[in-house]
Formats: C-alpha cells, structure tokens, sequence
C-alpha cells in the first residue's frame, strides 16, 4: 500500500537520495513526512525533487508545489520495475548478435537519447526480441520501419493516458485542496487498478486490426491481380486512393467562435469521419482540422465522401479531394508526389464540394451513384503539367 511505513534508508534507496539529504528535506518540509515516519509516496515525492533539483529549480519552489499537490504524481512510477543492473552497448551486441551500430540505431528509434552508453535489463530484453525477428528473416529495412511506429505509437498512448488522467483526476484533488501525501497515495492507488487493464486492452486491439488489414491484404490482391501486374510496383510503393478533407475556413471560424467551440466541431467532424467511412477505408492521420484516409477501393471512398459532406449544411463546410495513385508506404504514412497533388487538390476544392482527379474517374466502375462534371485542366503548384479535376455529386 502506499502509506506503508518505510525505514530512512529504505526511503533512500527509492528515492535515490541520501539520508542525510532526505532528514534536511523533511525538517525543512519540502518533503511531506508525518512524525518522522517514511512512507513509499513520500520517498517518490523526494525522488522528484530531486530531479526538479537538477533542473534549477530552488528548495522554496519545490515546497510550495508539495504542498498544492503537484508532484504528487511521483508516486505512481512506484508501479514500475526497475533494474539497477547495467549493460554497455558492446556487451548487449554481444548478448543478442546485433550490430553494435544496429543496437543504437534501434535504441534511438525507441526513444533512447543518443550517446547514452547504458542499458537496464529492459532495454536488453527489447533487443533480444528484435533479434529473433531479424534471425527469423523479416527484412531490415521493412523492421526498422515497424519499430518506429511502434515506437510513436505507443509513445502516443502513453502520452495521452498520463494527460488524461492529470486533466480528470490530479487537477481536481488539486482544485479540492486534498493533502499532498493523501493525494499521492490516492492517485497511486487509482494508477496501481488501471494500468494493468492496458496490456490486455492493447492485445485485444492489437490482434483485432491486425485480423482486419489481413483480410483487406488478401482483398487487395485479389483485386489487383485482375487488373495489373504486381511486378510493375516498385518496391515500398502501393497504388491507393488518396484522400484529404479538411474544414474550409476554419482559422477565421476559429478567430469568431474561439477555441473551445471550434475544437468541439473539430471532434464532431473527425468523429463523424471515423464513424461512417467505408469498411475498408483507414485514417492515416488527423492535422488539425484535416484528415487524410486511405482505401484500396476508389468507387466506395468517393461515394462515401459524396454523402458525408451532406452531413454539414453549415459552416465550417468541409471539402473532399480525391486521387488515385502510386505511393511510398513508409513508417505507416503515404509520402511522394502523388500524395503531394491530393493536397493541392482539396486546397482547390469549394466548400462542400469533392474534387477528384481524372485517374479517380478512370479508376471508378460505372457508378450509378455518382455524376463527374469536367471543370477543366488546372494547374497546381508544385506541378509543370495541369491536371485534369472533376466536380463529384451524387446522381
């Protein structure tokens, strides 16, 4: 339990601190410790003022965020193992086959500073799975990139879960004045029955997408076996629809309506997006106010984009540009010039309207569901030759 009664030199070894320093910090009260009597929470707030220490900050600071409250976040990397044996970049190459140069250039790609010499038992296990993926023959190149969004990934995650929760849960035990140590205690204990419902939460969606892009992998050969041959693609180039949409006019909305009405309308769109695009359409990412989705399946990805901006009658209008074409795959985003010219095609588009390149129109069977209407060849920036684009509307 948090509040279990620790001895000093215990409180030391957690915090990293020597005793003599952490009998100082409680006489002074900097740290919170109630009739001399060390407990765990209090060793995780020294531990943080020691590190608050090394970034310049002065004793009195530290003594007044205690007391509001604000390191008592400290306590929750409690929760987390730690090892104090080291290794060297050497003797983990060594340890797992790897590369002295591969086992940086994997460390950095994790999240590792680079020049940093030493390793935890951690860092060792991490590399001794990758090279039991690289010995089973997955291509280097190909790893590297799955590492990375790994990486970014989770680094994501795990972002947003400690921001939540000090937005919707440490904020308000602040606002509510409850005493450092208690607050501590309660958000570690909160912390300790959350975190281990992440592994199973992240498994589960881990093995559902993967079933998913399997199948729409199958799907996509299938596909386009029929109509091209594969060869012809070089090597990390896909041929996907591309597609950009984004709010037309949204910074000056913004400036008349304020941030937090515009971020509302910003979720309600992104949401929307998300809640009724295609089965087999995928959001690459969100910028802002712009999204960018991609589909093997030309036809559905543009009918699509045809009904959902009739779901915004009112301003911020949304506008849809569409593209058909090759593109690089890499580190789970779509680059190249292709992608290059969807992007000046929704920045030409009106508001409520979807703008579709002439590949679109040639790549998309017979619709009865659609209408192309030629508005010309118009030159794009970044582009020597114009480019031929077709207002889209349902039939």
């Amino acid at each position: 339990m948090p509040d279990q009664r620790i001895s000093l030199g215990e409180a030391a070894r957690r915090s990293g601190v020597p005793a003599s320093t952490l009998k100082r910090w409680a006489e002074e009260k900097v740290v919170p410790v109630r009739k001399g009597r060390w407990t765990a929470a209090a060793a995780a707030q020294a531990r943080v003022v020691s590190r608050m220490r090394e970034r310049g900050y002065s004793l009195e600071d530290l003594k007044s965020a205690g007391k509001e409250g604000r390191l008592a976040f400290g306590f929750t990397e409690e929760l987390f193992s730690g090892s104090q044996e080291t290794y060297s970049i050497e003797e983990a190459a060594e340890e797992t086959g790897l590369e002295p140069e591969l086992v940086e250039r994997i460390l950095v790609i994790l999240g590792t500073p680079l020049g940093q010499r030493e390793l935890n038992k951690d860092d060792l296990a991490a590399l001794r799975h990758c090279a039991r993926v690289l010995a089973a023959g997955f291509p280097l190149v190909a790893f590297l990139q799955l590492v990375r969004v790994y990486a970014q990934s989770m680094r994501r995650i795990a972002d947003a879960e400690v921001r939540l929760f000090h937005l919707y849960v440490h904020e308000p035990m602040i606002r509510d004045a409850i005493p450092e140590l208690e607050m501590a205690e309660e958000m570690g204990e909160l912390a300790a029955d959350i975190l281990p419902l992440a592994a199973p939460l992240t498994e589960y969606l881990h093995e559902r997408y993967l079933r998913f892009f399997v199948e729409q992998d199958v799907v996509g050969h299938m596909e386009a076996g029929a109509s091209m041959d594969t060869a012809e693609i070089a090597l990390g180039h896909v041929n996907v629809t591309l597609c950009f949409i984004d709010l037309t006019g949204f910074t000056r909305y913004t400036e008349e309506e304020g941030d937090i009405e515009a971020l509302d309308v910003v979720e309600n769109f992104v949401a929307t997006v998300e809640a009724t695009m295609p089965r087999e359409a995928t959001i690459v990412k969100t910028i802002g106010d712009e999204v960018m989705v991609v589909s093997p399946d030309p036809t559905s990805l543009t009918e699509w984009a045809v009904e959902f901006l009739a779901r915004f009658p009112q301003r911020p209008q949304p506008r849809v540009g569409i593209h058909y074409g090759d593109a690089v795959y890499r580190d789970g985003d779509y680059f190249g010039s292709q992608v290059n010219l969807v992007h000046r095609v929704v920045n030409r588009a009106l508001a409520g309207e979807v703008l579709v390149t002439d590949a679109v129109c040639g790549a998309i069977a017979a619709s009865e569901r659609l209408e192309f209407e030629p508005i010309g060849e118009v030159s794009l920036k970044g582009f020597p030759t114009p480019t031929a684009l077709f207002v889209v509307r349902g039939a």
